[in-house]
């Protein structure tokens, strides 16, 4: 039923795409379609605005317009069926993508003296898979772990992440800005609670849709009731280290 109520809008205009809306929606109302933040259905949106004060375009208002009513049902089927859907696409059946295991990284950096290079082949990744939602919270290589969580075009665009950076951690690769962003939440939030990580270093690139990243593994930590040291670091498109804080 239609009623005159308080509802999301959203100026595409101002959208620059970067997800942080979507994080911070419990209702999972919001989704990013082609590049922008939009609300997949009036039911699902209670109006209240909790994500406004996280989009840094200030793309997003309250307004009061005729609309389907909030229905609290609509929103707690839609949370499980984002929820199975993400537990479809980890396969768990054995794919060889979802297949844990570990191994020894190869020695590939040169001495202290001379510049971080990795050498032709080799690699300092210690397990598989390294696809967030691949992960299972479960997997041994998790506990007491230092993790690495790097937005998917940080690989392309820095060379020297093997050598500076993933030496003896645990990474986990995915996209703040095409991923569930909820789904990275809830499986951040199982992590900290079962496997006693004990630091995270996130790596994003400078464009304002990996800006999400920090924040999922923040509402992680903050569902799961830990605090964990952390750190975080831009690479530009041109490959470089620009911030570490």
């Amino acid at each position: 039923m239609k009623v005159n109520r308080k509802i999301i809008e959203i100026d595409e205009e101002r959208c620059d795409g970067c997800g942080n809306c979507v994080i911070a929606c419990a209702e999972g109302a919001l989704k990013i379609i082609d590049g922008k933040a939009r609300v997949i259905s009036d039911n699902l949106c209670d109006g209240l605005g909790a994500c406004i004060g996280d989009c840094p375009q200030d793309a997003l208002k309250i307004i009061e317009r005729e609309a389907e009513d909030f229905d609290e049902a609509a929103v707690e089927k839609h949370l499980e069926s984002q929820k199975a859907g993400e537990e479809t696409e980890s396969m768990p059946c054995g794919c060889p993508s979802s297949q844990i295991r570990n191994f020894a990284p190869a020695d590939g950096c040169q001495g202290a003296n001379t510049p971080k290079k990795l050498e032709a082949g080799k690699s300092a990744l210690s397990h598989w898979p390294v696809q967030i939602r691949l992960i299972p919270p479960t997997a041994p290589f998790l506990k007491g772990a230092d993790l690495l969580v790097v937005a998917d075009c940080v690989p392309v665009a820095f060379p020297n992440l093997h050598c500076d950076y993933l030496e003896g951690k645990t990474v986990m690769v995915g996209c703040p800005k095409f991923d569930d962003a909820q789904a990275y939440i809830d499986k951040f939030a199982e992590i900290f609670d079962a496997a006693g990580v004990n630091s995270v270093t996130t790596m994003i690139m400078e464009v304002p849709c990996c800006s999400g990243l920090p924040m999922i593994v923040k509402k992680g930590m903050e569902k799961a009731g830990v605090d964990i040291p952390t750190r975080q670091v831009t690479i530009s498109t041109r490959g470089e280290v620009l911030e570490e804080q």
